[in-house]
Protein backbone atom coordinates (compact mmCIF):
# COMPACT_ATOMS: atom_id res chain seq x y z
CA UNK A 1 0.00 0.00 0.00
CA UNK A 2 2.89 2.38 0.69
CA UNK A 3 4.13 1.87 -2.86
CA UNK A 4 0.67 2.54 -4.28
CA UNK A 5 0.37 5.76 -2.31
CA UNK A 6 3.91 6.71 -3.30
CA UNK A 7 2.92 6.28 -6.96
CA UNK A 8 0.09 8.78 -6.46
CA UNK A 9 -2.84 6.40 -6.89
CA UNK A 10 -6.02 7.52 -5.14
CA UNK A 11 -8.59 5.23 -6.75
CA UNK A 12 -8.33 2.37 -9.26
CA UNK A 13 -8.99 2.88 -12.96
CA UNK A 14 -11.58 0.80 -14.82
CA UNK A 15 -9.07 -1.64 -16.37
CA UNK A 16 -7.53 -2.16 -12.94
CA UNK A 17 -10.92 -2.91 -11.36
CA UNK A 18 -11.69 -5.37 -14.15
CA UNK A 19 -8.40 -7.30 -14.11
CA UNK A 20 -6.62 -7.08 -10.74
CA UNK A 21 -8.97 -9.50 -8.88
CA UNK A 22 -8.45 -12.18 -11.55
CA UNK A 23 -4.71 -11.54 -11.53
CA UNK A 24 -4.56 -11.90 -7.76
CA UNK A 25 -6.48 -15.17 -8.05
CA UNK A 26 -3.78 -16.54 -10.35
CA UNK A 27 -5.89 -16.63 -13.52
CA UNK A 28 -4.64 -15.83 -17.01
CA UNK A 29 -5.80 -12.38 -18.07
CA UNK A 30 -6.41 -10.64 -21.39
CA UNK A 31 -6.84 -6.92 -20.76
CA UNK A 32 -7.84 -4.64 -23.62
CA UNK A 33 -8.03 -0.93 -22.95
CA UNK A 34 -7.06 2.35 -24.50
CA UNK A 35 -3.58 3.74 -24.08
CA UNK A 36 -3.17 5.77 -20.91
CA UNK A 37 -5.81 3.98 -18.84
CA UNK A 38 -3.49 2.34 -16.29
CA UNK A 39 -2.68 -1.07 -17.81
CA UNK A 40 0.83 -1.22 -16.30
CA UNK A 41 -0.41 -1.09 -12.71
CA UNK A 42 -3.14 -3.57 -13.66
CA UNK A 43 -0.55 -6.30 -14.25
CA UNK A 44 2.22 -5.01 -11.96
CA UNK A 45 0.23 -5.09 -8.73
CA UNK A 46 -0.86 -8.78 -8.95
CA UNK A 47 2.67 -9.68 -10.06
CA UNK A 48 4.25 -7.96 -7.05
CA UNK A 49 1.72 -9.50 -4.66
CA UNK A 50 2.56 -12.98 -5.92
CA UNK A 51 6.31 -12.43 -5.57
CA UNK A 52 5.97 -11.10 -2.03
CA UNK A 53 3.93 -14.11 -0.88
CA UNK A 54 6.93 -16.47 -1.11
CA UNK A 55 10.22 -14.57 -1.42
CA UNK A 56 13.11 -16.26 -3.23
CA UNK A 57 15.65 -15.51 -5.92
CA UNK A 58 14.62 -15.00 -9.53
CA UNK A 59 13.97 -14.44 -12.27
CA UNK A 60 10.39 -15.25 -11.29
CA UNK A 61 8.51 -12.81 -13.52
CA UNK A 62 9.16 -11.89 -17.16
CA UNK A 63 7.61 -8.78 -18.74
CA UNK A 64 8.06 -8.48 -22.51
CA UNK A 65 7.48 -5.17 -24.34
CA UNK A 66 7.95 -4.26 -28.02
CA UNK A 67 10.11 -1.15 -27.55
CA UNK A 68 13.02 -0.04 -25.41
CA UNK A 69 11.21 3.06 -24.23
CA UNK A 70 8.14 1.09 -23.18
CA UNK A 71 10.28 -1.48 -21.38
CA UNK A 72 12.06 1.32 -19.53
CA UNK A 73 8.79 2.94 -18.50
CA UNK A 74 7.28 -0.35 -17.29
CA UNK A 75 10.39 -1.04 -15.21
CA UNK A 76 10.25 2.46 -13.73
CA UNK A 77 6.62 2.04 -12.67
CA UNK A 78 7.35 -1.38 -11.18
CA UNK A 79 10.24 0.10 -9.19
CA UNK A 80 7.94 2.86 -7.91
CA UNK A 81 5.26 0.39 -6.82
CA UNK A 82 7.82 -1.91 -5.18
CA UNK A 83 9.85 0.89 -3.58
CA UNK A 84 9.17 -0.26 -0.01
CA UNK A 85 9.90 -3.94 -0.66
CA UNK A 86 13.10 -5.92 -1.21
CA UNK A 87 12.12 -6.93 -4.75
CA UNK A 88 14.65 -6.23 -7.50
CA UNK A 89 14.24 -5.85 -11.25
CA UNK A 90 16.39 -5.51 -14.37
CA UNK A 91 15.63 -3.98 -17.76
CA UNK A 92 17.22 -5.64 -20.80
CA UNK A 93 17.22 -4.36 -24.38
CA UNK A 94 19.67 -3.86 -27.23
CA UNK A 95 21.47 -0.76 -28.36
CA UNK A 96 23.49 -0.60 -25.13
CA UNK A 97 26.28 -2.70 -23.65
CA UNK A 98 25.15 -6.16 -22.65
CA UNK A 99 27.65 -6.46 -19.80
CA UNK A 100 25.82 -4.26 -17.30
CA UNK A 101 22.64 -6.26 -17.85
CA UNK A 102 24.54 -9.52 -17.40
CA UNK A 103 26.04 -8.27 -14.13
CA UNK A 104 22.58 -7.42 -12.79
CA UNK A 105 21.17 -10.79 -13.89
CA UNK A 106 23.91 -12.55 -11.90
CA UNK A 107 22.33 -11.07 -8.76
CA UNK A 108 19.14 -12.97 -9.72
CA UNK A 109 16.51 -10.20 -9.59
CA UNK A 110 12.93 -11.36 -9.26
CA UNK A 111 11.63 -9.35 -12.24
CA UNK A 112 13.02 -9.11 -15.78
CA UNK A 113 11.56 -6.48 -18.13
CA UNK A 114 12.85 -6.53 -21.69
CA UNK A 115 12.48 -6.60 -25.46
CA UNK A 116 12.33 -9.86 -27.44
CA UNK A 117 15.64 -9.42 -29.29
CA UNK A 118 17.89 -8.97 -26.26
CA UNK A 119 15.97 -11.58 -24.24
CA UNK A 120 16.68 -14.17 -26.96
CA UNK A 121 20.29 -13.01 -27.17
CA UNK A 122 20.81 -13.66 -23.47
CA UNK A 123 18.95 -16.97 -23.62
CA UNK A 124 21.10 -18.19 -26.51
CA UNK A 125 24.25 -17.21 -24.61
CA UNK A 126 22.89 -19.02 -21.55
CA UNK A 127 23.18 -15.84 -19.53
CA UNK A 128 19.44 -15.67 -18.79
CA UNK A 129 17.55 -18.56 -17.22
CA UNK A 130 13.75 -18.58 -17.23
CA UNK A 131 13.03 -22.01 -15.78
CA UNK A 132 11.77 -20.49 -12.51
CA UNK A 133 9.40 -17.91 -14.07
CA UNK A 134 5.93 -17.98 -12.51
CA UNK A 135 4.34 -15.07 -14.39
CA UNK A 136 4.67 -14.00 -18.03
CA UNK A 137 3.43 -10.55 -19.07
CA UNK A 138 3.13 -9.50 -22.72
CA UNK A 139 2.44 -5.77 -22.87
CA UNK A 140 1.20 -4.16 -26.08
CA UNK A 141 0.66 -7.73 -27.27
CA UNK A 142 -1.06 -6.76 -30.52
CA UNK A 143 1.85 -4.52 -31.46
CA UNK A 144 4.34 -7.35 -30.93
CA UNK A 145 2.23 -9.69 -33.03
CA UNK A 146 1.62 -7.10 -35.78
CA UNK A 147 5.31 -6.27 -36.04
CA UNK A 148 6.28 -9.90 -36.54
CA UNK A 149 7.49 -10.72 -33.04
CA UNK A 150 5.38 -13.88 -32.77
CA UNK A 151 8.24 -16.28 -33.70
CA UNK A 152 10.49 -14.63 -31.11
CA UNK A 153 7.73 -14.75 -28.50
CA UNK A 154 7.16 -18.45 -29.13
CA UNK A 155 10.89 -19.16 -28.73
CA UNK A 156 10.90 -17.30 -25.42
CA UNK A 157 7.77 -19.12 -24.24
CA UNK A 158 9.40 -22.48 -25.04
CA UNK A 159 12.00 -21.69 -22.35
CA UNK A 160 9.36 -21.05 -19.66
CA UNK A 161 7.76 -23.56 -17.30
CA UNK A 162 4.47 -24.88 -18.64
CA UNK A 163 2.76 -24.09 -15.35
CA UNK A 164 2.68 -20.31 -15.15
CA UNK A 165 0.35 -17.33 -15.16
CA UNK A 166 0.01 -15.38 -18.43
CA UNK A 167 -1.08 -11.74 -18.52
CA UNK A 168 -1.62 -10.05 -21.89
CA UNK A 169 -2.41 -6.35 -22.02
CA UNK A 170 -2.91 -4.16 -25.06
CA UNK A 171 -4.73 -1.15 -26.43
CA UNK A 172 -6.33 -3.20 -29.22
CA UNK A 173 -6.60 -6.80 -30.37
CA UNK A 174 -7.88 -7.38 -33.93
CA UNK A 175 -9.74 -10.65 -34.39
CA UNK A 176 -6.97 -12.44 -36.28
CA UNK A 177 -4.47 -11.39 -33.62
CA UNK A 178 -6.90 -12.45 -30.88
CA UNK A 179 -6.73 -16.02 -32.17
CA UNK A 180 -2.94 -16.00 -31.77
CA UNK A 181 -3.23 -14.63 -28.24
CA UNK A 182 -5.79 -17.29 -27.33
CA UNK A 183 -3.20 -19.99 -28.08
CA UNK A 184 -1.09 -18.63 -25.22
CA UNK A 185 -3.84 -18.31 -22.63
CA UNK A 186 -5.72 -20.90 -20.60
CA UNK A 187 -9.31 -20.05 -19.69
CA UNK A 188 -8.45 -16.33 -19.50
CA UNK A 189 -10.39 -13.63 -17.76
CA UNK A 190 -11.11 -11.12 -20.55
CA UNK A 191 -11.61 -7.42 -19.84
CA UNK A 192 -12.39 -5.46 -22.98
CA UNK A 193 -12.98 -1.74 -22.59
CA UNK A 194 -13.94 0.68 -25.39
CA UNK A 195 -12.46 -1.44 -28.17
CA UNK A 196 -10.52 0.69 -30.70
CA UNK A 197 -12.40 3.87 -29.79
CA UNK A 198 -10.31 6.96 -28.88
CA UNK A 199 -10.66 8.06 -25.27
CA UNK A 200 -13.49 10.51 -24.66
CA UNK A 201 -11.01 12.95 -23.15
CA UNK A 202 -9.38 13.52 -26.56
CA UNK A 203 -10.75 16.22 -28.85
CA UNK A 204 -9.70 14.75 -32.21
CA UNK A 205 -10.40 15.97 -35.73
CA UNK A 206 -9.24 15.83 -39.35
CA UNK A 207 -7.86 18.86 -41.19
CA UNK A 208 -7.94 18.71 -44.99
CA UNK A 209 -4.79 20.28 -46.40
CA UNK A 210 -2.66 20.06 -49.54
CA UNK A 211 0.69 18.34 -49.04
CA UNK A 212 2.79 21.47 -49.74
CA UNK A 213 0.86 23.43 -47.07
CA UNK A 214 1.38 21.00 -44.19
CA UNK A 215 4.36 22.89 -42.78
CA UNK A 216 2.38 26.14 -42.78
CA UNK A 217 -0.56 24.49 -41.05
CA UNK A 218 1.75 22.89 -38.50
CA UNK A 219 3.26 26.29 -37.67
CA UNK A 220 -0.27 27.67 -37.27
CA UNK A 221 -1.21 24.88 -34.85
CA UNK A 222 1.97 25.21 -32.81
CA UNK A 223 1.42 28.97 -32.49
CA UNK A 224 -1.93 28.46 -30.72
CA UNK A 225 -2.14 29.74 -27.15
CA UNK A 226 -3.37 26.34 -25.91
CA UNK A 227 -0.46 24.40 -27.47
CA UNK A 228 1.92 24.01 -24.53
CA UNK A 229 3.71 20.95 -25.88
CA UNK A 230 3.17 18.65 -28.81
CA UNK A 231 4.13 15.32 -30.29
CA UNK A 232 4.22 15.47 -34.10
CA UNK A 233 4.04 12.12 -35.89
CA UNK A 234 5.49 11.47 -39.34
CA UNK A 235 5.44 8.39 -41.51
CA UNK A 236 9.20 7.84 -41.85
CA UNK A 237 12.30 8.37 -39.73
CA UNK A 238 13.93 10.51 -42.42
CA UNK A 239 10.88 12.78 -42.54
CA UNK A 240 10.91 13.00 -38.73
CA UNK A 241 14.55 14.09 -38.69
CA UNK A 242 14.03 16.65 -41.45
CA UNK A 243 10.92 18.13 -39.89
CA UNK A 244 12.55 18.36 -36.44
CA UNK A 245 15.53 20.15 -37.99
CA UNK A 246 13.23 22.55 -39.87
CA UNK A 247 11.27 23.39 -36.73
CA UNK A 248 14.47 23.95 -34.74
CA UNK A 249 15.82 26.30 -37.42
CA UNK A 250 12.51 28.17 -37.32
CA UNK A 251 13.08 28.92 -33.62
CA UNK A 252 11.06 26.14 -32.00
CA UNK A 253 12.44 23.99 -29.21
CA UNK A 254 11.99 20.77 -31.17
CA UNK A 255 13.74 17.41 -31.11
CA UNK A 256 13.37 14.29 -33.22
CA UNK A 257 13.00 10.68 -32.09
CA UNK A 258 13.63 8.08 -34.78
CA UNK A 259 15.38 4.82 -35.52
CA UNK A 260 18.68 6.19 -36.83
CA UNK A 261 19.48 7.72 -33.45
CA UNK A 262 21.71 5.91 -30.96
CA UNK A 263 20.26 4.85 -27.63
CA UNK A 264 22.05 7.71 -25.84
CA UNK A 265 20.67 10.22 -28.35
CA UNK A 266 17.16 8.86 -27.86
CA UNK A 267 17.53 8.98 -24.09
CA UNK A 268 18.66 12.62 -24.28
CA UNK A 269 15.74 13.50 -26.57
CA UNK A 270 13.19 11.91 -24.23
CA UNK A 271 14.81 13.40 -21.14
CA UNK A 272 14.76 16.85 -22.73
CA UNK A 273 11.10 16.52 -23.71
CA UNK A 274 10.13 15.34 -20.24
CA UNK A 275 12.02 18.18 -18.54
CA UNK A 276 10.52 20.70 -21.00
CA UNK A 277 13.86 21.65 -22.49
CA UNK A 278 11.99 20.80 -25.70
CA UNK A 279 8.33 21.64 -26.33
CA UNK A 280 7.96 19.61 -29.53
CA UNK A 281 8.84 15.96 -30.13
CA UNK A 282 8.80 14.77 -33.75
CA UNK A 283 8.49 10.98 -33.82
CA UNK A 284 7.67 8.01 -36.01
CA UNK A 285 4.82 5.52 -35.65
CA UNK A 286 6.76 3.04 -33.53
CA UNK A 287 7.26 5.81 -30.97
CA UNK A 288 3.51 5.92 -30.35
CA UNK A 289 3.75 2.74 -28.26
CA UNK A 290 6.53 3.81 -25.94
CA UNK A 291 5.91 7.44 -25.14
CA UNK A 292 4.80 8.21 -21.62
CA UNK A 293 5.27 11.89 -20.82
CA UNK A 294 2.93 13.83 -18.59
CA UNK A 295 1.54 17.11 -19.87
CA UNK A 296 1.39 16.68 -23.66
CA UNK A 297 -1.35 19.05 -24.76
CA UNK A 298 -1.40 18.21 -28.49
CA UNK A 299 -0.76 15.29 -30.81
CA UNK A 300 -0.41 16.32 -34.45
CA UNK A 301 -0.41 13.67 -37.16
CA UNK A 302 1.66 15.41 -39.83
CA UNK A 303 1.18 12.23 -41.87
CA UNK A 304 -1.70 9.82 -41.34
CA UNK A 305 -0.70 6.52 -39.68
CA UNK A 306 0.10 3.49 -41.83
CA UNK A 307 -2.88 1.59 -40.43
CA UNK A 308 -6.23 2.60 -38.91
CA UNK A 309 -5.30 0.78 -35.69
CA UNK A 310 -2.29 3.06 -35.20
CA UNK A 311 -4.59 6.10 -35.07
CA UNK A 312 -5.84 5.27 -31.56
CA UNK A 313 -2.30 4.60 -30.34
CA UNK A 314 -0.93 7.84 -31.73
CA UNK A 315 -3.58 10.18 -30.39
CA UNK A 316 -3.55 8.30 -27.07
CA UNK A 317 -0.33 10.17 -26.22
CA UNK A 318 -2.56 13.04 -25.06
CA UNK A 319 -5.78 13.08 -23.03
CA UNK A 320 -4.36 10.57 -20.58
CA UNK A 321 -5.31 9.84 -16.97
CA UNK A 322 -8.87 11.07 -17.55
CA UNK A 323 -7.69 14.57 -18.47
CA UNK A 324 -8.14 16.42 -21.75
CA UNK A 325 -6.02 16.63 -24.88
CA UNK A 326 -6.19 17.70 -28.53
CA UNK A 327 -5.33 15.55 -31.56
CA UNK A 328 -5.12 16.98 -35.08
CA UNK A 329 -4.62 14.85 -38.19
CA UNK A 330 -3.54 16.42 -41.49
CA UNK A 331 -5.34 14.69 -44.36
CA UNK A 332 -4.61 15.09 -48.08
CA UNK A 333 -6.75 14.00 -51.01
CA UNK A 334 -4.71 10.79 -51.27
CA UNK A 335 -5.68 9.74 -47.72
CA UNK A 336 -9.39 9.15 -48.42
CA UNK A 337 -9.13 5.35 -48.18
CA UNK A 338 -7.36 5.62 -44.81
CA UNK A 339 -10.10 7.94 -43.50
CA UNK A 340 -12.85 5.50 -44.49
CA UNK A 341 -11.03 2.53 -42.92
CA UNK A 342 -10.32 4.41 -39.70
CA UNK A 343 -13.89 5.63 -39.29
CA UNK A 344 -15.13 2.11 -39.93
CA UNK A 345 -12.76 0.79 -37.24
CA UNK A 346 -13.79 3.27 -34.53
CA UNK A 347 -17.44 3.05 -35.53
CA UNK A 348 -18.08 6.76 -36.02
CA UNK A 349 -17.22 9.71 -38.22
CA UNK A 350 -14.20 11.81 -37.26
CA UNK A 351 -15.04 15.54 -37.19
CA UNK A 352 -13.68 17.67 -40.05
CA UNK A 353 -12.34 21.09 -39.19
CA UNK A 354 -11.13 23.88 -41.42
CA UNK A 355 -8.55 26.58 -40.87
CA UNK A 356 -9.02 29.63 -43.07
CA UNK A 357 -6.39 29.76 -45.76
CA UNK A 358 -5.37 26.10 -45.43
CA UNK A 359 -8.45 24.00 -46.15
CA UNK A 360 -8.75 21.66 -49.10
CA UNK A 361 -12.10 20.08 -49.87
CA UNK A 362 -12.18 16.29 -49.63
CA UNK A 363 -11.70 14.74 -53.03
CA UNK A 364 -10.13 17.88 -54.54
CA UNK A 365 -6.97 16.95 -56.42
CA UNK A 366 -3.84 18.62 -55.15
CA UNK A 367 -2.27 21.17 -57.44
CA UNK A 368 1.24 20.25 -58.44
CA UNK A 369 3.88 22.83 -57.61
CA UNK A 370 4.93 24.96 -60.55
CA UNK A 371 8.39 24.49 -62.04
CA UNK A 372 11.07 25.64 -59.65
CA UNK A 373 8.73 25.71 -56.63
CA UNK A 374 9.89 23.70 -53.62
CA UNK A 375 7.87 20.69 -52.54
CA UNK A 376 9.53 20.61 -49.12
CA UNK A 377 6.26 20.52 -47.18
CA UNK A 378 5.47 24.18 -47.54
CA UNK A 379 7.25 27.37 -46.59
CA UNK A 380 7.70 29.23 -43.37
CA UNK A 381 4.85 31.29 -41.96
CA UNK A 382 3.44 33.91 -44.27
CA UNK A 383 4.97 36.83 -42.41
CA UNK A 384 8.43 35.25 -42.71
CA UNK A 385 8.77 34.78 -38.97
CA UNK A 386 8.50 31.82 -36.67
CA UNK A 387 6.47 31.94 -33.49
CA UNK A 388 9.58 33.05 -31.65
CA UNK A 389 10.93 35.30 -34.44
CA UNK A 390 13.58 32.69 -35.16
CA UNK A 391 15.03 32.82 -31.64
CA UNK A 392 14.79 30.30 -28.83
CA UNK A 393 12.88 31.37 -25.75
CA UNK A 394 15.19 33.68 -23.93
CA UNK A 395 14.46 32.46 -20.43
CA UNK A 396 15.04 28.79 -21.30
CA UNK A 397 11.67 27.89 -19.75
CA UNK A 398 8.57 26.31 -21.30
CA UNK A 399 5.84 28.70 -22.34
CA UNK A 400 3.94 27.88 -19.19
CA UNK A 401 6.93 29.00 -17.08
CA UNK A 402 6.58 25.93 -14.92
CA UNK A 403 2.94 26.62 -14.04
CA UNK A 404 0.31 23.95 -14.54
CA UNK A 405 -1.95 24.37 -17.56
CA UNK A 406 -5.20 26.03 -16.80
CA UNK A 407 -7.28 23.45 -18.61
CA UNK A 408 -5.72 20.51 -16.74
CA UNK A 409 -4.62 18.62 -19.82
CA UNK A 410 -2.45 15.62 -19.31
CA UNK A 411 0.25 14.40 -21.61
CA UNK A 412 2.33 11.45 -22.80
CA UNK A 413 5.18 10.23 -25.35
CA UNK A 414 8.28 7.22 -27.01
CA UNK A 415 10.06 5.18 -29.75
CA UNK A 416 12.19 2.16 -30.53
CA UNK A 417 15.21 1.23 -32.57
CA UNK A 418 16.50 -1.59 -34.69
CA UNK A 419 17.13 -3.96 -31.78
CA UNK A 420 13.43 -4.00 -31.05
CA UNK A 421 12.57 -5.09 -34.59
CA UNK A 422 12.03 -8.84 -35.05
CA UNK A 423 15.24 -10.64 -35.92
CA UNK A 424 13.94 -11.63 -39.34
CA UNK A 425 13.68 -7.96 -40.28
CA UNK A 426 17.01 -6.70 -39.04
CA UNK A 427 19.93 -5.97 -41.31
CA UNK A 428 23.32 -7.34 -40.48
CA UNK A 429 24.88 -3.90 -40.74
CA UNK A 430 28.60 -3.94 -40.19
CA UNK A 431 28.86 -7.76 -40.41
CA UNK A 432 30.62 -9.25 -43.44
CA UNK A 433 28.74 -11.58 -45.73
CA UNK A 434 28.93 -15.11 -44.42
CA UNK A 435 29.56 -14.06 -40.85
CA UNK A 436 27.26 -15.51 -38.22
CA UNK A 437 28.53 -13.42 -35.34
CA UNK A 438 25.76 -11.60 -33.46
CA UNK A 439 25.99 -7.95 -32.64
CA UNK A 440 25.62 -7.35 -28.92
Amino acid sequence: MRGIRHAGFESPREIQLETIPAGLAGRDVLGLAQTGTGKTAAFALPLLDRLLESPRKGPRALVVAPTRELATQIAAEIRTLSKFTSLKSVTIYGGVSIQGQVNTLRRRPEIVVGCPGRILDLLNRRLLHLDQVETLVLDEADHMFDMGFLPDIRKIISKLPKQRQNLLFSASMPKDIRRLADDLLTDPHVAELANAVPAGTIDHALYMVAEPRKRDLLEHMLAGDDCESAIVFTRTKHRAKRLADQLSKAGHRAVGLQGNMSQSQRDRAMSGFRSRSYDILVATDIAARGIDVSGVSHVINFDVPNTPEAYTHRIGRTGRAELEGVACTFVTSSDRAWVKSTERMIGSSIPRRHVEGFSQAEGTPERRPSQGQSRNYGQARTNGQSRNDGQPRSNGKPRSNGKPRGNGRARDAGRQGTEDQPRSRRRNAGVRAGSRRRAS
